[in-house]
């Protein structure tokens, strides 16, 4: 049944709890063997800014009838395969282990023919690619119509975040994959742009944001919520919303992290401070969501500078902001691109929320302490980073 906006609106255990500590590892200990961790996702084949396309490996396993399911895999909380297969480093996710946000797969005997000697997988939930998406707008846009129906469905085992191993088991030993399905027998996951299974390769359309001031390119590819997976052309999986805890985003206890998507913003295809879900159902662009951490390191060859990484989780837990009736008639309404006070973005979540210039999109929500309390609206999508910019813009 749906409900409106307004009322939706790693390591293991210990080690990520010491995440700050001595115990945590380090991603560039000089003493590491091995490349260390890059800002921007190392497997990437190619990327076009512009166009913001990129190319990935592309990966094949099967489901329970033996049929083909086609792969890219773009996180593990694992750093030592994070590193070999050049995926970003998400120790937070493996907290999500023991959920049905993430589904156990096995390893098929015999596979094999996979990018970077990773091995074929058989996976107890699929996809189905067969509907057609329907984005309906609503009264005022969004929230949408109620027959809006998003373009593929993953079925009541389906997670894009799996493991081998047994997650009963010693949590600090679990490997855990953010490997978003995007081709099987019923088609293709309709931010493909063209996909190579000979070659082992797949180019997909990804989508702008913000972080801290800066532009970011990211994979959208699963949204629990069947009207936001309409909306970012991604995967119904509500299997998604098991991951603990909305509203948290405590390294040691939580596997996700914040994405501010403003309701409202600025409209206007040709307009530079476009923004917003409304602008999006419009078809003006993407709607340049606020995301609360990266995945890299600012400085991966400098042991002493603290890892992003660490904060970091595909996962993103939707905090909606709307902007106040005052603000738009007091011409504050503006592009923002931070959600942290003392960045290079003139305006931040944190500061429009304490002036009253924004509100809660989901005032029911769990209250996020690192947000200035703003509500958490109970929808995850998965979204890896794949690219952020080293200028702001």
């Amino acid at each position: 049944m749906r409900t409106s906006w307004s009322l939706l609106l790693t390591i293991g255990l210990g080690a990520a709890a010491g995440a700050c500590g001595d115990d945590a590892p380090n991603p560039n200990d000089p003493s590491r063997p091995g490349p260390r961790l890059p800002n921007n996702m190392a497997s990437v084949i190619s990327l076009d800014t512009a166009a913001a396309t990129a190319v990935l490996p592309l990966y094949r396993g099967e489901d329970l009838n033996g049929g083909a399911v086609y792969f890219v895999i773009t996180e593990s909380n694992n750093i030592d395969e994070s590193v070999r297969l050049g995926l970003n480093w998400a120790p937070k996710i493996v907290h999500a282990a023991q959920t049905k946000a993430v589904q156990r797969a096995t390893e098929v005997s015999g596979g094999g023919g996979n990018p970077n000697d990773f091995p074929a997988v058989r996976f107890s939930g699929n996809v189905d690619f067969g509907p057609t998406r329907n984005l309906v707008p609503g009264p005022d846009l969004f929230p949408l119509d109620p027959s809006t129906t998003p373009g593929s469905v993953g079925d009541a085992d389906y997670s894009p975040v799996f493991t081998l191993d047994d997650p009963s088991a010693d949590s600090t030993a679990t490997i855990v994959y953010n490997a978003p399905h995007l081709a099987n027998s019923t088609g293709v996951h309709d931010r493909v742009i063209s996909i190579d299974s000979a070659g082992m390769q797949v180019t997909l359309q990804l989508t702008k944001g913000f972080y801290e001031g800066f532009g970011i390119l990211y994979l959208s590819t699963e949204t629990s919520h069947d009207d936001v997976a309409a909306l970012e052309i991604g995967t119904f999986a509500p299997n998604l919303n098991e991951a603990p805890f909305p509203g948290d985003d405590k390294p040691f206890r939580s596997a996700r992290e914040a994405i501010i998507p403003i309701v409202n913003g600025p409209t206007g295809i040709d307009n530079p401070s476009r923004q917003g879900l409304q602008s999006a159902v419009l078809g003006e662009g993407d709607p340049l969501n606020i995301f609360q951490e990266q995945a890299g390191c600012d400085e991966p060859d400098d042991p002493a500078i603290f890892c992003d990484a660490v904060l970091y989780s595909p996962l993103w837990d939707v905090h909606p902001v709307v902007w106040t009736q005052a603000a738009i008639d007091a011409g504050i309404r503006d592009r923002i691109t931070s959600d942290k006070r003392e960045v290079i973005a003139p305006l931040n979540i944190i500061d429009l929320l304490a002036d009253g210039w924004l509100e809660p999109g989901a005032p029911g929500g769990a209250r996020n302490s690192t947000l200035g309390g703003l509500p958490a609206a109970g929808i995850i999508v998965n979204c890896p980073i794949i690219f952020v910019a080293e200028d702001s813009r």
